[in-house]
């Protein structure tokens, strides 16, 4: 009995000096990458010193596969190392502290530096630079709510007010659109606001960068289809909501099914309860009811399914006022001018696509009577530079990843793309539309000419620069440089990630990145998951979350979050579920919509329930509501078993 016992207890120190020894081993590589990069540290800010060091640590510690040290730890009952990204040398040196004690002996002696960091200093040093980031949060996890602007929030204080008040603590500002007098606005319009409620709320301007998207098409007809909402069995459950002005108060509201200018005699002679009788583009009669009356139009309803064209007249019945039972004139305007319809380019698998360095508007495959191909479908790009960048055999995808394609060949005028990813019946592809070619190595610039220009502006007003498309560290760099030579007040910068580039050169980017007093990192899902494959991204995201935490550097969760119930004010399962994993970002942002306000009083109340589960990889063991519906009796009757 004896020698069994002795040859289980010398099989244990077997097993607790062979996880010293790799441990011990681990240790000497991530001090030796931490030395090895000592100056390429002196460039970092006396703010991310210690953090920087901590990152060269992390991702030497995950240089290798530790799986199998992790299940050799686990069954020692020891940590296994899942939670070491602030602090990653703490981590190491906690598990070997208690494998010395265990072994009985005195540790050999631990080289540690003045950028040594404890557990409680690395968290401390993530939760600090999420302050200085993004702003204090109210909530104990500290998980910031960032909402994008509509344009319409330049003349909506409300908006503003409503959202500050919500919980917003960051202002999102897509400088891809509008212009400094909007954006000028829009920040009055915060500030009021922030005044009003004695709340403060960060600024974020994003620079729109190098957008690759597809050319104009051939024009199709002006044309304007209306039609209201049906149920499955085609009842209508509410009619078409339209936005009624007159030419010189232009007013586009985008919570309507359609918006239509008309002359200013004809609008001003409408009241509520009017009718408006047409004939439509397929002879149909149709009528507008006027609903509503406001200072700046009307709102009109439409009962049935409408297809407008510039030629469709539009009449009502005026009523004299001497003699209104006998007496009317009837008043009337042409529709005018709308919106141009493309003629789409429809793609199956297996078509060709020429893609071409000039912007002429494209057009869709041409056949004979016979089926036979007299033209392959073309269509421009916007950025017909990285036509010397790309190669044959490289993939395409077009339109946020719903069209797939193999560069069959290369030549100075034009691309020829093989469609091989499409739906089966085919699916259409318009201008201004995203491109995305993740294998090839091109050589854009993440700042262009209009970023150049609007820096001016960001750089004065923001407090938080994000960069578009950050593939590399001369991207991080020209950044900085701009904002030093444009103003001394430092506005923090964020790197959003949205390229396989921009994903492999995260580390190098990070390292430039703490070279400027406050950084962060945004994962833009949209772009990332077609770049990089949408099998790919939940692990993709996962690794930033990881790098990031390492360094202690904020990390803002994008993209589609609560998205449907932004817009249509009612959300997906799969986005609740979406929006708790972002609780393990500092911030998380929401993109606008009509239903705004309501996504992020539900992701507010998602963070402030997700507190009490999960603090960023780790799980919370916080009561169990279920293990209070089970009876007292039963945890009674097997105490007494026991």
């Amino acid at each position: 009995m004896k020698s069994n016992k002795h040859a289980n207890n010398n099989q244990r120190t077997v097993e607790l000096l062979a996880v010293r020894s790799a441990l011990l081993g681990l240790r000497a590589n991530m001090m030796a990458a931490a030395s090895d990069k000592t100056a390429t540290l002196k460039n970092v800010h006396e703010n991310f010193t210690a953090s920087a060091q901590n990152l060269l640590h992390y991702l030497a510690l995950r240089r290798q596969d530790l799986r199998p040290l992790q299940q050799q730890l686990a069954k020692l009952g020891l940590s296994s190392l899942g939670r070491a990204e602030a602090h990653a040398l703490s981590t190491v040196d906690s598990v070997l502290e208690v494998l010395h004690q265990l072994l009985e002996y005195h540790p050999v002696q631990l080289e540690k530096d003045v950028n040594y960091l404890s557990f409680a200093a690395g968290e401390r040093l993530l939760a600090n630079n999420a302050e200085v980031l993004l702003g204090t949060c109210p909530t104990v996890q500290g998980v910031r709510v960032m909402v994008t602007m509509p344009s319409e929030a330049a003349n909506d204080y409300s908006l503003i007010e409503n959202l500050l008040k919500g919980g917003m603590n960051c202002m999102r500002i897509n400088c891809a659109h509008d212009n400094p007098a909007i954006w000028t606005q829009i920040i009055e319009n915060l500030r009021r606001a922030e005044q009003k409620l004695n709340k403060y709320c960060k600024v974020v301007m994003d620079l729109g960068g190098p957008k690759l998207r597809t050319g104009p098409l051939k024009a199709g007809p002006e044309i304007l289809k209306i039609k209201p909402r049906r149920d499955c069995t085609g009842k209508v459950i509410r009619p078409a909501r339209v936005w009624l002005c007159h030419f010189e108060n232009i007013i586009p509201v985008k919570e309507a099914d359609a918006c239509l200018t008309l002359s200013q005699e004809f609008v001003e002679q409408l009241l509520v309860g009017d009718n408006i009788y047409f004939t439509d583009a397929r002879k149909a009669k149709r009528s507008f009811h006027v609903v509503e009356k406001t200072e700046r139009g009307y709102w009109l309803e439409l009962s049935k399914t409408a297809y407008l064209t510039p030629k469709t007249r539009l009449q009502k019945k005026r009523k004299t006022f001497k003699k209104p039972d006998l007496d009317s004139t009837l008043v009337e305007t042409l529709v005018g001018s709308l919106p141009v319809i493309e003629d789409p380019i429809v793609l199956h698998a297996e078509d060709e696509l020429i893609i071409t360095r000039d912007l002429k508007p494209g057009h869709p495959m041409v056949c004979d009577a016979k089926g036979e191909i007299i033209k392959v479908a073309k269509i421009g790009c916007t950025l017909p530079e990285v036509f010397d960048d790309v190669r044959t055999g490289e993939s395409i995808w077009f339109d946020d990843g719903k069209i797939g394609g193999v560069l069959e060949r290369v030549d100075k005028e034009s691309v020829r793309v093989r469609i091989k990813h499409c739906k089966l019946q085919g699916l259409k592809l318009l201008g201004d539309k995203g491109i995305n070619l993740p294998e090839s190595a091109l050589m854009l610039s993440a700042l262009t000419a209009k970023d150049l220009t609007d820096l001016t502006f960001v750089a004065e007003h923001a407090d938080i620069v994000e960069l578009s498309f950050a593939n590399t560290v001369a991207d991080v760099l020209q950044l900085h440089e701009q904002l030093a030579r444009l103003t001394t007040r430092q506005p923090a910068v964020i790197l959003k990630i949205e390229t396989r580039r921009g994903f492999e050169n995260l580390p190098s980017m990070l390292i430039t990145a703490m070279g400027w007093p406050s950084c962060g990192v945004m994962i833009a899902r949209g772009d990332l998951a077609v770049e990089c494959g949408f099998e790919r991204l939940a692990e993709i995201q996962e690794e930033i979350l990881w790098v990031c935490e390492a360094a202690h550097v904020p990390v803002i969760w994008a993209t589609q979050v609560l998205e449907t119930l932004a817009k249509e004010g009612f959300p997906s399962r799969a986005e609740i579920t979406d929006a708790a994993m972002g609780h393990r970002a500092e911030c998380v942002m929401l993109n606008k919509g009509p239903h705004i306000l309501e996504a992020m009083h539900l992701l507010v109340d998602i963070f402030c329930r997700m507190e009490g589960h999960q603090a960023k990889k780790r799980s919370m063991l916080r009561e169990l509501r279920l293990a209070h519906l089970l009876p007292e009796e039963f945890f009674r009757s097997a105490n007494q078993g026991s």
